[in-house]
């Protein structure tokens, strides 16, 4: 069985309302956790000293795995990356986001 991942990244394209909810709620959780964006006018842009920090990066859609392979592909050697199938449309925090982030993540922790 593998460990559970201790440091985890969380991506959307802007890195302003799925990726950083995500982010604050699962600090939460007692593990390591960061976040960026894959697209040019993100808040915080991805760069591969997060891809190499983390144990996990989760993408919120399979666009973003694909944009994440195809700008960052060598960076990738030997890292997960889980899409959790979570839509553009919610606020940041917002409770049902919260919530579908929970339940997409559960099988991550203990």
């Amino acid at each position: 069985m593998n460990p559970t991942p201790q440091r985890l990244l969380f991506l959307c394209s802007r890195n302003r309302l799925r990726s950083p909810t995500a982010e604050v709620i699962f600090s939460r959780a007692g593990v390591e956790t960061d976040s960026a964006g894959l697209s040019p006018d993100a808040e915080v842009i991805l760069s591969p000293e997060q891809i190499e920090w983390a144990d996990l990066i989760l993408v919120m859609e399979a666009i973003h795995r694909t944009r994440l392979n195809r700008d960052f592909g060598p960076h990738l050697k030997g890292k997960k990356v889980v899409v959790l199938g979570v839509p553009d449309d919610f606020d940041f925090m917002d409770p049902a986001l919260v919530k579908l982030l929970e339940s997409k993540c559960a099988r991550y922790f203990p």
